[in-house]
């Protein structure tokens, strides 16, 4: 049902830039990891001090506030990286389980991340408890899960 639209995507002069470029693909792929990096080290900074594993000497609410230049940052380079990536190569992706459980996914830790976590991990009366080691590890959860699969494309 979706075919043609990704049929599209990728004949789009993007797709077909990147898709017929020696360099463009791998040096996208790279800064698409470098945006990884980011996002991964400020979600961990953030889910391991609500855990409890670090860091503990630094409220939570500040450490939120610190890290999310950071997580934004990290998003933005995956998402201007990530898209022309995807159009080099839509009708792979179409086929690939492991890109739609990406897809799928990342809204909603994306939507988890902006609302409920940085909601309570901004409350200056968060400290570790159950509370925070719950919304840790249903963050860490859902962003090792967006990782995961997206690491998967390249090998499905």
């Amino acid at each position: 049902m979706m075919l043609p639209l990704f049929e599209w995507f990728e004949a789009s002069a993007l797709g077909d830039a990147v898709r017929t470029s020696l360099w463009l693909f791998p040096v996208l792929e790279a800064i698409h990891l470098l945006g990884l990096c980011l996002l991964g080290g400020a979600v961990l900074l953030l889910d391991l001090r609500m855990l409890g594993l670090g860091l503990t000497s630094q409220r939570i609410a500040t450490l939120a506030r610190e890290a999310r230049p950071w997580l934004v940052a990290g998003i933005g380079v995956m998402l201007l990286t990530g898209i022309p990536l995807f159009l080099s190569e839509a009708i792979k992706c179409y086929y690939n389980q492991s890109f739609w459980v990406k897809i799928l996914t990342l809204p909603v830790a994306l939507a988890f991340t902006f609302t409920v976590r940085q909601r309570m991990a901004t409350d200056e009366r968060l400290d570790t408890s159950m509370r925070s080691r719950a919304l840790a590890l249903i963050s860490l959860g859902l962003w090792l899960t967006v990782a995961a699969a997206g690491r998967w494309i390249g090998f499905s």
